[in-house]
């Protein structure tokens, strides 16, 4: 190590360093935060504007199932498995030098690149097998099942676009730049709305699907391109070479096999959701997809933010063998989880059904029928349990991979999955799409549990009392939320008010009760600066 890096690792150790730490922490969470909204904010426009477009319809369960093919291997790979494998080794190059850096990236990225390339047209060939394999149901009318194919050929193209820019992305987060890769989402929301306001407007002489299937694939080129330029100013774009032995390269292989299984929980449930749904009634993925969208906003806001950020910093300070502030910052995730979480799961099932009905039935001739409305609000409650396992999974599991430990989570994984499947087959015959939905919050929550007792159990992080005496004061606070909204709320009939009016309600309600919750945690007597004490004092 350098005198400089031992100068800085020092500043790092000390407490007033550490303070400082935790402020650059929130900082950078902040700005991840603010990005993730301005994406799942116009995520949610793009989705208006499909639920105008397609409805619950045939049609949108086409799509959705096409769209929830590539997403299924990006997340899996390129997002979860891959990024959790290249972090902590990534960092750990950077910290021996630029050289050495450059020297790691250029044959990982070769190496990558081709089996890209690979992959993407195994993918377009067997589209029709993937089809079915997502989407089984639709076997029985081989037209659907075709036209399914066919819209899977044109959309997981942007697989291999979509997995390079959430690459290129780890290597500017890694260096302190969130703000980029946390926006460039929008591109993809941007370029549906735009593909499916084309097709509305009848200028293509093709079916409103089919254009909105190539808008995605549209997507995932200007998403790649706006990132390459910053790579390259920081000297971070060097020519791709193929060296599958390089240490570097040989030691992200070792962590990735198990990382895509201990990533993948939420990305089989969801398969498990999408093969299932497939068999039930028309609508009923259309249903979960909106349901959703909606647990998107606050889980891109909080979990995504939160584990983005901590990653890197985890890894530094597990590199460095400071297990004193690393219990610190995983103190300060799991409070700023819970303080944002909580609240924000109660608000989304008390208020499923009118969030549903203003985001997805305000335009007088929407497709979205007030029975679509209800079928996905009752998702959405489900999803809205689940909220705040997402947050604490996204918040544990970095923990385990700051130290380059993939093969620990795959145990707890496994059990998040099989807690899904059983659920899921146990209670989807009788309940539905909502059985599946309510699999997906029991999984979430199993998989809290086994991640904290394996971390609990190696000496890695275990809750402190000061932490769950924050915990009880965010709990009562949250219940006055609820109760105030409950008062305010409980004998009216959402559907039979005109839009405007329900959108008037949401926005007043929304407002006024984040105003009462953190009055409520005022005068509990929390303070800002108390996310950042409660690390520095355990």
């Amino acid at each position: 190590m350098s005198t400089e890096e031992s100068q800085e690792s020092k500043k790092q150790s000390s407490p007033a360093g550490f303070e400082r730490e935790n402020h650059s922490l929130a900082r950078q969470s902040t700005v991840v935060a603010s990005m993730t909204l301005v994406s799942r904010v116009s995520g949610l426009v793009r989705d208006v504007v499909l639920s105008y477009l397609f409805g619950a319809s045939q049609v949108a369960d086409m799509f959705f199932v096409a769209l929830r093919i590539p997403n299924f291997f990006r997340r899996l790979f390129a997002e979860g498995a891959f990024n959790q494998a290249f972090v902590p080794v990534l960092v750990r190059y950077k910290k021996m030098g630029k050289a050495d850096l450059v020297g790691f990236i250029a044959p990982l990225s070769g190496l990558f690149g081709f089996s890209l390339v690979i992959f993407v047209l195994l993918g377009v060939f067997f589209a029709p097998g993937l089809a079915y394999i997502f989407a089984p149901g639709f076997a029985h009318d081989p037209r659907l099942a075709q036209q399914t194919a066919e819209l899977v050929r044109i959309t997981f193209p942007y697989l291999g676009f979509i997995s390079l820019t959430a690459y290129a992305g780890a290597l500017l987060n890694a260096h302190n730049r969130f703000a980029l890769p946390a926006f460039t989402p929008v591109l993809l929301n941007l370029s549906l709305i735009a593909g499916a306001l084309i097709a509305l407007s009848g200028w293509l002489n093709a079916p409103s699907v089919v254009i909105v299937a190539w808008a995605v694939l549209f997507a995932g080129v200007a998403q790649l391109t706006l990132q390459l330029p910053f790579l390259a100013g920081m000297g971070l774009l060097p020519k791709p070479t193929i060296e599958p032995k390089h240490p570097g390269v040989l030691q992200v292989g070792k962590l990735l096999v198990p990382a895509v299984f201990s990533a993948s929980v939420g990305q089989i449930n969801a398969l498990v959701n999408t093969i299932l749904a497939s068999t039930l009634i028309t609508g009923s993925l259309s249903w979960l997809y909106y349901a959703d969208r909606l647990l998107e906003l606050p889980v891109g806001l909080v979990a995504v933010a939160l584990g983005t950020v901590m990653l890197p910093h985890l890894s530094r300070m597990a590199a460095g063998n400071d297990a004193d502030h690393f219990k610190r910052t995983m103190d300060w995730g799991v409070n700023l989880g819970l303080l944002l979480g909580l609240p924000a799961a109660a608000a989304l099932y008390y208020l499923a059904l009118p969030l549903i009905a203003v985001l997805y039935m305000s335009f007088s001739n929407s497709a979205m029928t007030a029975y679509d409305v209800r079928m996905a609000s009752y998702a959405l409650q489900m999803f809205a349990i689940a909220l705040p396992g997402f947050v604490l999974v996204k918040i544990l599991a970095p923990a385990f991979f700051a130290h380059e430990n993939t093969r620990a989570p795959v145990l707890y994984a496994s059990g998040a999955v099989a807690v899904n499947l059983l659920g899921s087959l146990a209670t989807f015959s009788w309940f539905g799409h909502v059985g599946l939905a309510w699999a997906t919050a029991l999984s979430a929550w199993m998989h809290v549990v086994l991640l904290y007792l394996g971390l609990s159990r190696r000496g890695l992080y275990r809750l402190t009392s000061r932490l769950w005496s924050m915990f009880w004061k965010i709990v009562i606070a949250t219940l006055g939320l609820l109760g105030t909204v409950h008062g305010l709320t409980h004998d009216i009939d959402w559907l039979a008010l005109t839009a405007q009016a329900r959108l008037i309600w949401v926005l007043s309600l929304s407002l006024g009760g984040i105003g009462l919750y953190l009055g409520v945690l005022f005068v509990l007597g929390i303070r800002p600066k108390d996310l950042n004490q409660m690390s520095v004092s355990r």
